[in-house]
């Protein structure tokens, strides 16, 4: 059986409850599911769409010949296990926010998922760690290095704020 090519995956990585642990636990989690992860720094933004409290986020990158679906399952089952409740708000507190962001070069829908994700191209909070480490790859739809994209939206947002993060 023929394995379909490995693709870079670029996941992002957000929590505003218990954060410390959140992160290091699902950094901890991706890591025993999918192996060596490129990580980028931990950045602290403001809560997006509702007020809360402020996010960490980063970004996590691994390779994977696995389906899409198999991908998002492994996603929110680690969410799951963080305590994630899926609610009626999309914009609302969270434990763990996993959301896969690229797969390879691939532009479409699949399993229900839009790659790459638009939130890519307008939030900083993704947008920034991503370039941080992926700075040189082209968005699979708009043709663009992410360093690039993250140079235009860096002049319009407020600054991520880094934070000293072991990981």
């Amino acid at each position: 059986m023929n394995l379909p090519p490995m693709a870079r995956c670029w996941i992002s990585i957000g929590t505003n409850q218990d954060r410390e642990r959140c992160i290091r636990g699902a950094v901890q989690a991706l890591r025993e599911r999918f192996g060596q992860l490129i990580l980028s720094s931990v950045y602290e933004s403001e809560a997006v769409g509702f007020d809360g409290w402020p996010f960490f986020n980063l970004v996590a990158g691994f390779d994977s010949n696995e389906p899409v679906s198999v991908l998002l399952t492994a996603l929110r089952s680690i969410e799951a296990g963080f305590g994630r409740v899926r609610g009626l708000h999309r914009f609302a507190p969270r434990t763990l926010d996993l959301d896969l962001l690229t797969y390879g070069d691939f532009a479409g829908t699949v399993a229900s998922h839009k790659l790459p994700r638009d939130e890519i191209l307008y939030h900083a909070f993704v947008l920034g760690p991503l370039a941080e480490v992926a700075g040189q790859e082209f968005h699979p739809s708009v043709g663009r290095r992410y360093g690039e994209l993250w140079r235009d939206l860096e002049k319009t947002t407020p600054p991520l704020r880094p934070v000293v993060f072991e990981l």
